[in-house]
């Protein structure tokens, strides 16, 4: 191999190598410092899409069963509302019974009348005045709540009717139709038929609190769903996205080897250089 000044080859391969080894270096303290084994594209492209899908069907995923729990919220204050009602209908359905007695005067019919009367208003006044989050809780429509990853296939629409509240229909018939009705009712006039209806209404709203305890447990069962799939999900993106400390810390020492034994190697290949020098003198 003849002797130039040139080109030194030797210390062009020591710099490269070098250059390589810093890079290398760099990428694995940036690993080590965020704890995330990917930190760019360029580290894991493939790795970075899943574990950004990943992230974003937790994120749907933590909101859903947010969702299903803001239901479960709604459904127990109607139930609440509810099991007050059936309070109130069972005084109604003591003053029926007593007004039914022959042994009232009239002014003892009338005032369990007015009692009961008052009993019929709020039992409406029930139904049009409790709300969630500024809607009204009572009503024949149904309220959607969705459950979903992000994704059009993982996603569930659950739909919950409460049932319309008024002194109209006072819970739901079987099948979810219009419940009793108490309105027009007097004890004066005919306190057996008022029994008859606030024992009808008794059972609706029975059947009312049913079909809601059952879409309180749906929507329970949807979140506690949606929260274990969320934290599968989380693991697998740690799985991917996270550093591997293990390994990092080993290729760490590597790399510091490396770079110590690069400048050493650079610096024989330039001193080399200086040895022509000696032909000259």
């Amino acid at each position: 191999m003849s002797l130039g000044i040139l080109t030194n080859v030797a210390a062009t391969y020591a710099e490269n190598n070098l250059n390589q080894t810093q890079g290398s270096l760099q990428t694995v303290l940036q690993q080590l410092s965020s704890g995330s084994r990917i930190n760019s594209g360029a580290d894991d492209a493939a790795g970075l899409s899943v574990a950004d899908g990943l992230h974003a069907n937790e994120a749907a995923l933590t909101q859903s069963a947010q969702n299903a729990q803001n239901g479960v919220g709604l459904l127990q204050t109607a139930d609440g509302a509810l099991s007050q009602v059936t309070n109130l209908l069972d005084r109604a359905t003591t003053l029926a019974t007593e007004a039914q007695n022959g042994g009232l005067t009239a002014a003892q019919t009338t005032a369990a009348n007015t009692e009961f009367q008052s009993i019929v208003t709020e039992i409406g006044n029930i139904g049009t005045a409790t709300n969630f989050n500024s809607n009204a809780v009572f009503s024949a429509a149904a309220t959607n709540f969705v459950v979903t990853d992000g994704t059009a296939t993982g996603t569930t629409t659950i739909a919950a009717t409460v049932g319309a509240l008024t002194t109209a229909s006072v819970g739901t018939a079987t099948g979810g139709g219009a419940g009793a009705t108490l309105s027009g009712l007097s004890l004066v006039t005919g306190a057996a038929a008022a029994l008859a209806a606030v024992n009808g209404a008794i059972t609706d709203v029975s059947n009312q609190r049913g079909a809601i305890g059952a879409n309180i447990n749906q929507l329970n069962a949807a979140s506690n769903v949606a929260s274990t799939e969320e934290v599968n999900l989380s693991s697998a993106e740690s799985s991917i996205r996270s550093t591997n400390y293990g390994q990092a810390t080993s290729d760490l020492a590597k790399f510091q080897v490396l770079s110590q034994t690069g400048i050493s190697a650079l610096a024989q290949a330039n001193s080399v250089q200086q040895e022509i020098l000696k032909l000259l003198q």
